[in-house]
């Protein structure tokens, strides 16, 4: 079961990394994601007793990856925030009156935790003049750190990290980070990066921390709704949402450190 994982974890990510090279394929790629994240989430959620305004949720998604792909979310991310919350308060009210709070709630949730966060990988690919080797750096410090921390987990880990995941350890996650970092400073000598060795350091300590909050928070949606995995579209690896839900926060916090870094101000 594992090496099966690590197969299919392995052609996902290459299928992935050749997207990233075609602009338009990239970003298409993110939508199919949050399509299928968000039909996950919603399945998650009915289990609880309360369905999302799922229309409402799937729209937000696309608004938002297209808005950041056309370059103007920032200007128009309050109105389509405003949009989804008065969509969903009046969709909701058609529907039973018994748990509008909550539908009206998650769907906000959902579109900000799986819209908002992958908007993040459009931001950093649309980075001029290395963008697409940012977004490549970012995938391979992600899938590392899912990859390295099952694998030293599996053969080293004692002690468990959290009670949400019982089966991730503390050996797991301090082993995928230590690794983790040591590639994202040896990639820095990797020209086109344009990053200095210590740069690579903290981008590769936060985004595999990033990654590793984001594999956790899933986790802790699916112990609420009572279910192992989101679904199984993926081999081995349970539903998109369970193979991507580390890149939700890996993404934005490479993002946001290549600011802390300096080097966004540098361009």
């Amino acid at each position: 079961m594992t090496e099966r994982r690590v197969v299919v974890g392995l052609i996902v990510a290459a299928i992935g990394l050749s997207c990233v090279v075609v602009p338009w394929a990239f970003y298409l790629l993110l939508l199919a994601i949050g399509l299928a994240s968000i039909y996950e989430f919603n399945y998650m959620c009915a289990l609880k007793g309360q369905p999302l305004e799922y229309p409402v949720a799937a729209l937000g998604i696309c608004a938002y990856i297209a808005m950041a792909v056309f370059g103007v979310l920032h200007k128009w991310e309050g109105v389509l925030l405003a949009a989804i919350v008065i969509a969903a308060f009046f969709i909701g009210m058609y529907g039973e009156q018994k748990g509008y709070f909550g539908r009206t709630a998650y769907t906000l949730l959902a579109v900000l935790y799986i819209g908002k966060l992958l908007t993040y990988f459009v931001f950093i690919r649309q980075i001029a003049g290395n963008g697409m080797w940012l977004t490549l750096y970012a995938i391979v410090l992600v899938a590392l750190t899912d990859t390295f921390g099952m694998l030293v987990g599996i053969n080293f880990g004692r002690h468990p990290l959290t009670n949400i995941s019982p089966n991730k350890t503390i050996e797991g996650s301090l082993g995928s980070l230590l690794i983790v970092t040591a590639v994202a400073v040896a990639a820095t000598l990797f020209a086109p990066l344009h990053l200095q060795w210590w740069q690579g350091a903290i981008l590769g300590v936060v985004t595999s921390v990033g990654a590793q909050i984001g594999d956790l928070v899933e986790s802790a949606f699916k112990r609420d709704a009572g279910v192992k995995d989101a679904g199984a579209a993926i081999a081995g690896h349970g539903g998109v949402l369970d193979r991507f839900d580390s890149y939700f926060v890996g993404g934005v916090t490479f993002f946001a450190t290549l600011h802390v870094v300096g080097f966004m101000q540098l361009r």
